[in-house]
């Protein structure tokens, strides 16, 4: 037995020994680069390319078997442009293996390789003749066992151009090592590359290390120790920074993948704002069929214009295949710190959707904000709605239904939006109140001098071109620039610039509203029309919440039809064009009691007294009419009708709404008697002309009692000649008797 084992030991050795000598007489012996011509020649009339040889071909034999090539290039089919070059290749195979028929790879390396593919516009590619099947091919031979020792890359490049679409891809600087690669054999792989691409826009260098373990047989892959770090610019983001790390594992004969411990984070800038995204996935399970999730977590942070922002996103118990998904309870939790406010949102339901369909249902949706700052309602608000959202994207339409606490008040609440890229709104809305006026900014003490002095700030109605909205608002009871009204209808359809309300309705100071308003933001300079009627009004608290103008008391109605133009208030204010009317019945003009300055005046006096209005005195009238046309701003009026048992008043002039002053004229012609105001002087049939003149906030009252005196001088001149002429004409008469007797 000892005889057999030293003999066959000595006929392995003496073998080997002869085979190295005998590699080592070829090596010595043999020169590839004196066939360099015939392999370009083979090339030339079998692939229709032309082979460059510009390098040394060496060979070596032992311990391994093996190639250097130096400089290589290929030229494209059929043509003289470069299609690949190699500036160095060395290739060598285990020598061993092959002497029981095996092909195993001792080392693989590669420095300087470019090569460029191209897909033309008919769809084929400059390397399909070198993909195409060789008949002459051999079947069967030395079988070949998938074990290389290690691989190493460096100086690579390829690029990718798509001639039908436009678009160009580009690894660059591509260095690859790797260990031993052989089916069940843990590889350790070290990679690294600068991608770059027009459609979209990318420049990103990357860097991947991970251990990986394959079997090709069973076409399984499993990477382990995954680390995955990317920087640079991906369409309009700047300093990407892109980590992933986790296990994963694949076999693509059964189409099954799975990941543990995956986490993937980024951050970067978009525009100005700087932004974090984090997503973990304990345990990620995909196959043919279904998938798996035990909890998905997304967090996202956003430092920008908008503020701090912070959102978190759960999906446990997500499940589904190639056609669905669920999840048994979605939570997204957001939170907005601003300078002067801060908001969190909190979204919770149920989530369902079907890829075939590419529809999804949050069919149970909670959800609740709240948020504080010094401008808000006692500082802070909170509101819970329920309801649900279905987003169907293969239709482009979301509708939504909600109700609950919104804003301090309860609302239901219908929405649709069709076409996401000109989105279509409709809306069915019920308020049960609603106060505007606590999410209006205040205007702080001192500031209104500071607003005086500062220009003017124009208003912005460009959104409104694009706006497409139709839809209904009714409020049981609101109150918005400290108007107070109830049973609030709003109608609106918004589209190409025009938005118009109609009706708008409500209940209001005892009596009611209805009309319409239409804004036009196509127009170069936005456009206004007013069109309402105001019923039963109670006028004096109605002008008082709206301008605090305190001046009119009364019953009755007010019609109003007005055009203007202009993207400041002020300007607005001095473009009104149109008319204007009122009917009020048993009022009062507030600042004057005019029986009690002719009291008080006396008959021997003609001068005229001017005084500021004075909030305890007043005129009463149980009829007050007139009507105005307004021109640019300033409403004329010539039509003043009031009366009452005192006074009869008429009048004429103009209220400049666009400078906020009056300059009227009235002339009261008086009762018999002043009994009724506090007086029993008999003045009666005199007319007392009664000026009204400056700014809303300091009204003068003028009255003119020497024009008075005057006019009664006048009154008994002119009933002095009616006398004279009654007695001429009964002395004629007589005469004319006298003469036919």
């Amino acid at each position: 037995m000892n005889k057999f084992i030293k003999y066959g030991l000595l006929s392995a050795g003496g073998a080997a020994v002869l085979v190295a000598g005998g590699l080592t007489y070829i090596a010595a012996t043999f020169n590839p680069n004196d066939y360099k011509a015939q392999i370009i020649q083979a090339v030339k009339d079998k692939k229709q390319r032309n082979l460059k040889l510009d390098g040394d071909i060496k060979l070596t034999f032992f311990p391994s078997i093996g190639a250097n090539i130096g400089k290589v290039s290929l030229s494209e089919f059929k043509n003289e442009k470069e299609f690949a070059k190699v500036d160095s290749a060395h290739v060598s195979l285990a020598l061993l293996p092959l002497l029981s028929r095996q092909v195993l790879v001792d080392e693989v390396a590669v420095s300087g390789l470019k090569a460029h593919l191209v897909k033309f516009k008919g769809g084929k590619t400059n390397i399909d003749d070198l993909l195409g099947k060789d008949e002459n091919k051999p079947s069967g031979g030395v079988q070949v066992k998938f074990d290389i020792a290690s691989v190493h890359l460096e100086k690579t490049e390829l690029t990718y151009s798509d001639e039908t679409t436009g678009a160009k891809y580009a690894l660059k600087d591509i260095n690859l090592k790797t260990g031993r690669i052989a089916n069940g054999v843990p590889a350790k792989i070290d990679f690294a590359a600068l991608i770059q691409a027009n459609r979209p826009k990318l420049d990103v260098s990357v860097q991947l290390q991970t251990t990986l373990t394959f079997d090709l047989e069973k076409n399984r892959y499993q990477a382990e120790g995954l680390d995955l770090q990317a920087k640079g610019g991906v369409l309009d983001i700047s300093d990407l920074l892109l980590k992933a790390g986790g296990n994963a594992s694949a076999n693509l004969a059964t189409q099954e993948y799975s990941a543990k411990s995956l986490a993937v984070s980024a951050t970067g800038m978009k525009g100005k704002d700087n932004f974090e995204a984090k997503l973990d996935a304990p345990a990620l399970n995909l196959s043919k069929n279904k998938f798996s999730g035990d909890k998905l977590t997304f967090n996202a942070r956003l430092d920008g214009a908008m503020g701090n922002i912070v959102a978190n996103l759960s999906l446990p118990g997500l499940e589904g295949n190639a056609q669905s998904f669920k999840s048994s309870a979605l939570a997204l939790d957001v939170d907005v710190k601003q300078p002067e406010q801060a908001f969190k949102v909190k979204l919770s339901s149920p989530v369902y959707g079907n890829f075939e369909v590419q529809q999804f249902n949050l069919s149970s949706l909670t959800v609740a904000v709240n948020a504080t700052g010094d401008k808000l309602p006692n500082k802070s608000i909170s509101s819970e709605m329920k309801g649900s959202i279905q987003v169907d994207v293969g239709r482009q339409s979301v509708n939504a239904s909600l109700a609950g606490g919104l804003l301090q008040s309860q609302v239901k609440a219908k929405v649709a939006v069709n076409d996401f890229s000109n989105p279509a709104i409709r809306f069915d809305v019920d308020m049960d109140q609603l106060d505007a006026d606590l999410y209006i900014p205040k205007q702080a003490e001192g500031d209104a001098g500071k607003k005086a002095a500062a220009p003017e700030q124009p208003f912005d109605l460009s959104a409104l071109k694009k706006l497409n909205l139709e839809g209904s608002l009714r409020i049981g009871t609101l109150k918005v620039a400290n108007v107070k009204s109830s049973q609030v209808r709003i109608d609106i359809k918004a589209r190409n610039g025009v938005a118009n309300i109609s009706p708008l309705s409500a209940k209001l100071y005892q009596g009611s509203m209805n009309g319409s308003i239409t804004v036009n933001a196509a127009q170069a300079t936005p456009g206004f029309a007013v069109n309402q009627s105001l019923s039963g009004i109670n006028i004096a608290p109605l002008l008082k919440d709206a301008a605090n103008f305190d001046t009119l008391e009364g019953k009755g109605n007010v019609t109003l039809n007005l055009t203007t133009q202009g993207n400041t208030v002020s300007t607005l204010k001095k473009a009104l064009n149109g008319s204007m009317a009122l009917n009020l019945a048993d009022g009062a003009i507030k600042g004057i009691n005019v029986a009690k300055k002719l009291r008080e005046f006396g008959k021997s006096s003609t001068s005229a007294q001017t005084q500021a209005a004075d909030k305890a005195e007043k005129t009463d009238f149980s009829e007050l009419k007139a009507s105005f046309r307004v021109n640019n701003g300033v409403a004329h009026n010539d039509d003043l009708s009031m009366k009452s048992p005192l006074l009869r008043l008429a009048g004429n002039g103009d209220i400049n709404i666009g400078n906020d002053s009056i300059n009227y004229v009235a002339k009261a012609t008086l009762a018999k008697t002043l009994e009724g105001q506090g007086g029993k002087d008999n003045v009666g049939g005199i007319t007392v002309p009664v000026r009204l003149s400056g700014p809303f906030t300091d009204l003068k009252y003028t009255l003119d009692f020497g024009a008075m005196v005057s006019d009664a001088a006048k009154q008994k001149i002119e009933a002095k000649k009616e006398e004279v002429k009654t007695k001429l004409n009964e002395q004629l008469k007589g005469g004319l008797k006298s003469l036919f007797k």
